[in-house]
């Protein structure tokens, strides 16, 4: 992996050549979350401008309240009915003004110095249109949890190639960041998909380039009882299938092996159910 330089302004100086870094935030009736990804957002330091933009559709448990009480520039919220989570997404992404994207839902974090090092591995790699990096696991309480899948998606990471990504669905989505102008080439979210947005979106940015593998921790995903994840359905990765089945072309043997890793994924996941992983 390419090991992005650590942050080298630890007091948050922006200099006259920094990147500006957009992140996008859907968000709805995730209050008890959302003050904790605010604070990871606003807290990070370095050589970058940052944008945050919220989107919100329409929430009842108080975050618009909590956003509007955060007083800092860097925040812009847009609170209203939306016809969901890609939706509200393709909103964000179409009036973020940064030169680097990052999409982070409303639950997940970002650890410290992660956007310092997204925006130094950007500049030492001028040609780079996207990049990804590594991620962990957390529970309600920010603890780590399942370590195993976290090792096992770091090792097929550091093995990248498309035709793995055809097969299998392994980066992790709020530690993957792009360039804009490299994501208006690509087009915008898939509004008709309800889980694997992101996977249809890494396919369509793989067939241009292979991403930047970051060695760095660049994000915390949560995951809990209300999460779209957290609430296992085996609908999620046959919808991957149908998604990845809009790249195989004549590629026989990836569809058939994420087909297999689809089994093999759900069973997974439902054994870990059972003992209460």
């Amino acid at each position: 992996m390419d090991a992005a330089p650590d942050s080298a302004d630890a007091d948050g100086a922006e200099g006259a050549d920094a990147v500006k870094i957009s992140v996008v935030t859907p968000s709805f009736n995730q209050c008890g979350f959302l003050s904790r990804t605010a604070e990871s957002v606003l807290s990070q330091r370095g050589d970058f401008e940052l944008e945050w933009i919220v989107i919100d559709g329409g929430s009842t448990d108080g975050s618009v309240e909590l956003l509007r009480g955060i007083a800092d520039p860097r925040v812009s919220l847009i609170s209203e009915p939306d016809r969901g989570q890609s939706h509200a997404l393709n909103k964000g992404l179409a009036i973020a003004a940064g030169d680097v994207i990052a999409w982070l839902n409303a639950d997940d974090l970002y650890p410290p110095g992660a956007l310092a090092a997204v925006a130094d591995a950007f500049t030492a790699h001028p040609d780079a249109g996207w990049l990804v990096g590594r991620y962990e696991i957390i529970d309600a309480d920010d603890q780590p949890i399942r370590p195993g899948v976290v090792r096992y998606k770091e090792r097929r990471l550091r093995r990248y190639s498309y035709r793995a990504l055809l097969r299998e669905n392994f980066l992790p989505q709020p530690a993957v960041f792009w360039r804009r102008s490299f994501g208006e080439a690509v087009g915008p979210l898939d509004e008709s998909l309800n889980w694997t947005m992101d996977y249809d979106l890494w396919l369509r940015m793989g067939k241009r380039s292979d991403p930047l593998i970051v060695d760095r921790l660049l994000a915390r995903f949560r995951l809990h009882e209300t999460s779209k994840s957290g609430a296992f359905d085996r609908r999620q990765f046959d919808e991957g299938y149908a998604v990845a089945c809009r790249h195989f072309g004549g590629d026989r043997v990836s569809r058939i092996l994420h087909r297999l890793n689809v089994e093999k994924i759900v069973w997974a996941y439902r054994g870990m159910r059972w003992v209460g992983r």
